[in-house]
């Protein structure tokens, strides 16, 4: 024990000190570089060339002091060409860039350019964009590098956004619930805006342009028509005069039913020309007070939200009357694909793709239809959705969900990057090998425009914004993919804990390496093989795969396991629901094919006797079994490498993320615990040599209820 003891202590002495941190101050926290290196950093950080008055490039300039100023020490100010060390930041504009000849016109409006080169003899650091916007981008791409201790001596390098429009979508209510939501309460306070704005939403709209994030949607999808009047609209206003020198725009979720609610109509019918005008008029009324105004999100026909169906109309028909309102203005219309009809389908996963497939080519150009990664609802996995690279006459935008829904809330550990990934780089083959998801959302594919990546996302009031310290991280990666697509997820996770916690690589390795394999262990205790929509029925928490009746069979678990005595698995083959022939024919051909099928979608494609052969040679059952086994193992080793990890991280920060992997750990065997005491009713096979029996009867957890758990809110 003395030895164990003398041995922890040594490895306190040699890491890094850690100061007492809450989180509040996410990938931006501008600690001071080390001694050894501070020196080099200095040099090159001496002083600030003074930049235009403009809101922005004040804005610019504030963070690279602020970020400095903590890193290596405050900055001078000093004209460019007189010293070493000057950081010249300015737009093409700007006659000190103008001279240097620099190469932007590539790098579109929010793209920069961040070079050292002699500026009258002087070894100076240019931070440029074409517009102002991308020189806020270039500082903090040049603050990352110190902070993730890269070289800045010599530097060329640009970077420019591949998609448009990069989205956060809140699902806050205007009474600051939270639907989905994990981290307190909405940070949007509509009772005291807009004479009171919280200094918060500063710090929120520093923490997107970090990452390129350019619009935020403030208030649910399932929206209320109050949103739209004149008093929320001046509320609106006030936290768009904020984020405004961020460069990130405010968009509002529109009621379709609004005409009627606030507008004083009969009807919400969008040919009729009553209605139309009063979304004319509507925009009008929000222009001008938001000039830059994004536009409206739109949730119509579905889980109950009124829209053109109602009135025997189309989608075409609600999103281009809108596209119409707000075209003037610069405006954006984003439709979402997520619905499915009153009827019960044979395949809820097939409603997406029926219902907007046949309209491709026919939305106006201002509007995007954003689609969800997966055909069911953000699942622990999910194939990718049949409309990408279905709709390539149409602008189609990607919506991720940030806040784990179906993903243990905010206190498992569970990092999102490889899952966001996964469908990214999937191959819709539409044109061939390599016509990935990501080309569809970049529009490389299609050479569109008008592209689109939204998040729906997991921040609140909860002081370290995402309810837990790693939570951070996919609001991290979601902004860093909707900057490019095609990034690595596994080096995004290396910046963001570098700048999250320290950049010992002591930490960083097992850390990143715990991050990594989080998803993959969530959806072996959750829903191995393809399974899916396992969850507690209404608040989502926990296992349930025995939730059946009530109004709709597909807001069931049984509905989507299918287990019997002969099997388990949905048919979306030929032989079923026929899902699979959404796809291009190489892809559905592929899914509906046992021997090509990844098994990781098994369950989704097919129905199985519990009998067949894994590649692995354990059955079915027995695989299922070991899947969810493997899980809780999985979990148990994050448990360790954080344990271990202790002396590279403050104690209150630590401390909290052990106690959510203690959670997590009971959580994962609860998970697997009750699928296999229920499955074990249809599959009647003993386990698998090894694997110890629940911990409880089925009816325990059957039993098992949750009236007040978080983020059901609606």
């Amino acid at each position: 024990m003395r030895l164990i003891a003398l041995a922890l202590g040594l490895l306190l002495m040699t890491a890094p000190a850690a100061r007492a941190e809450d989180g509040y101050d996410l990938w931006l926290r501008y600690k001071p570089v080390e001694a050894s290196a501070k020196g080099a950093y200095a040099a090159r950080a001496a002083a600030i060339a003074p930049t235009r008055d403009a809101p922005t490039m004040k804005v610019a300039r504030a963070e690279l002091e602020r970020g400095l100023t903590g890193l290596v020490g405050k900055p001078a100010e000093a004209a460019a060409g007189t010293r070493d060390g000057v950081i010249l930041l300015g737009a093409a504009s700007d006659p000190a860039i103008a001279k240097l000849d620099l190469p932007l016109k590539s790098l579109g409006e929010d793209g920069y350019l961040i070079r050292t080169l002699p500026v009258n003899g002087k070894a100076t650091t240019v931070i440029a964009a074409n517009r102002d916007i991308g020189v806020l981008y270039g500082v903090f791409r040049y603050l990352e590098l110190i902070q993730t201790r890269q070289p800045v001596a010599s530097l060329d390098l640009a970077s420019a956004p591949k998609v448009k429009l990069r989205m956060l979508n809140h699902w806050d209510n205007l009474n600051r619930t939270v639907e989905r939501g994990y981290s307190g309460q909405s940070i949007f306070d509509w009772w005291k805006l807009p004479d009171h704005v919280d200094p918060r939403m500063v710090d929120y709209a520093r923490a997107n342009a970090s990452l390129g994030v350019n619009g935020t949607v403030l208030n649910n999808v399932n929206a209320k028509a109050d949103s739209l009047t004149a008093p929320f609209i001046a509320k609106a206003a006030a936290l768009a005069d904020t984020f405004r020198p961020y460069g990130v725009k405010v968009y509002l979720s529109a009621r379709f039913s609004a005409p009627i609610e606030i507008g004083g109509l009969k009807t919400a019918d969008p040919l009729d020309p009553a209605v139309r005008a009063f979304w004319k008029a509507k925009a009008d009324e929000i222009y001008k007070d938001i000039p830059d105004f994004g536009g409206f999100l739109v949730k119509a026909n579905s889980e109950g939200q009124p829209g053109p169906q109602d009135y025997g109309r189309t989608h075409v028909d609600g999103a281009n009357m809108l596209a119409e309102a707000v075209g003037p203005h610069g405006g954006v219309v984003i439709w979402r694909a997520f619905v499915y009809s009153h009827e019960q389908p044979d395949d809820r996963a097939k409603q997406g793709y029926t219902e907007f497939k046949s309209f491709d080519g026919q939305f106006a150009d201002n509007v995007v239809i954003q689609v969800k990664n997966g055909a069911i609802d953000f699942q622990p996995r999910e194939p990718f959705h049949p409309l990408f690279g279905a709709m390539p006459k149409s602008n189609i935008g990607m919506e991720f969900q940030i806040t784990k829904e179906y993903l243990g809330f905010a206190t498992h550990l569970v990092y999102l990057g490889p899952m966001f990934e996964e469908t990214l780089k999937a191959d819709t083959m539409v044109k061939g090998k390599g016509s990935t998801v990501a080309k569809v959302i970049d529009g490389s594919l299609e050479g569109r425009k008008l592209t689109a990546m939204a998040g729906v996302a997991n921040i609140g009031s909860d002081r370290n914004w995402s309810g837990s310290q790693f939570d951070q991280a996919n609001w991290y990666v979601f902004g860093r993919l909707a900057w490019d697509p095609e990034a690595d997820t596994r080096a995004i996770a290396r910046d963001w804990a570098k700048m999250t916690f320290t950049n010992d690589e002591r930490f960083v390795k097992p850390a990143v390496d715990m991050m990594m394999g989080s998803r993959e262990a969530a959806v072996d205790y959750m829903t191995p093989l393809g399974l899916h929509h396992q969850m507690g029925e209404g608040h989502h928490y926990g296992p349930a795969p025995w939730v059946s009746g009530g109004p709709r069979a597909d807001w069931t678990s049984v509905y989507y396991a299918k287990a019997s005595a002969d099997g388990i698995g949905f048919d979306r083959t030929p032989t079923g629901s026929n899902a699979t022939s959404q796809y291009a024919p190489p892809v559905g051909a592929c899914f509906a094919d046992l021997k090509c099928v990844d098994e990781k979608d098994l369950l989704w494609f097919h129905h199985l006797p519990w009998d067949y052969r894994l590649k692995s040679g354990d059955t079915l059952w027995d695989g299922m079994v070991k899947s969810y086994s493997r899980g809780v193992s999985y979990v148990d080793g994050m448990n360790r490498t954080w344990a271990s990890l202790a002396p590279y991280v403050d104690a209150p920060r630590h401390a909290e993320v052990a106690d959510f992997l203690k959670i997590q750990r009971n959580e994962a065997q609860w998970w697997r615990d009750a699928s296999i005491a229920w499955f074990q009713t249809f599959s009647k096979r003993p386990l698998p040599a090894g694997e110890k029996p629940p911990e409880k009867p089925l009816e325990y957890y059957q039993g098992l209820k949750f009236r007040w758990a978080p983020g059901n809110g609606g």
